[in-house]
């Protein structure tokens, strides 16, 4: 099943409509470190009400997209999911929280490719997808296995490369510092 098949119609609508995305979760730990399997991509997405309508239209022909679930989802500040009906394939689109953290990595991107020879969508950095995924094994009493390697690979494969004064500097404001440390030690022994 294609990431990129159910993914880059909705990326394609999202930017015809001016709404700013970032491709997290599974997806970005997998580009960053060590690919895995997963059933949905996270995007998060600055969605206010005035885009719901014009976006469900947009994304009729090929999606479950119910408009409801996404006006709950803005006000809630939580996620709305549609369904690639070719594929079954979710796209979870979590509301850009307003939090300092929130908006820092939402300023934070790079662009890759998810699969040879497709375009490019906007990723989660690194040190996010890892304050991210620190931050979920965290919330569900750090006990899933995914999430940790999820954590494992990225650090692996991308410790020259990140930007340890932004990466420390959040995982001490957002507390998860000691399990950033954990990983840390982890890799190295």
């Amino acid at each position: 099943m294609s990431v990129v098949a159910a993914l880059q119609p909705v990326v394609e609508a999202l930017e015809r409509l001016g709404i700013a995305y970032l491709v997290g979760g599974s997806v970005a730990s997998s580009a960053h470190g060590s690919p895995r399997s997963t059933n949905d991509v996270d995007v998060v997405v600055e969605l206010r009400h005035e885009h719901v309508e014009p976006l469900c239209a947009a994304l009729a022909t090929a999606y479950y997209a119910p408009t409801e679930l996404m006006h709950d989802a803005i006000d809630h500040q939580s996620c709305a999911n549609v369904l690639h009906l070719a594929t079954g394939f979710k796209v979870d689109l979590f509301v850009r929280g307003d939090g300092d953290y929130d908006r820092a990595a939402m300023g934070r991107n790079v662009d890759r490719q998810l699969e040879p020879n497709t375009r490019m969508f906007r990723l989660a950095t690194a040190e996010d997808t890892l304050l991210r995924k620190l931050l979920w094994f965290r919330k569900g009493g750090e006990v899933s296995d995914r999430q940790w390697s999820d954590v494992l690979g990225v650090l692996r494969l991308q410790k020259a490369e990140l930007d340890d004064g932004y990466l420390h500097g959040w995982s001490r404001r957002l507390g998860v510092d000691d399990l950033l440390a954990k990983a840390e030690r982890e890799i190295d022994g």
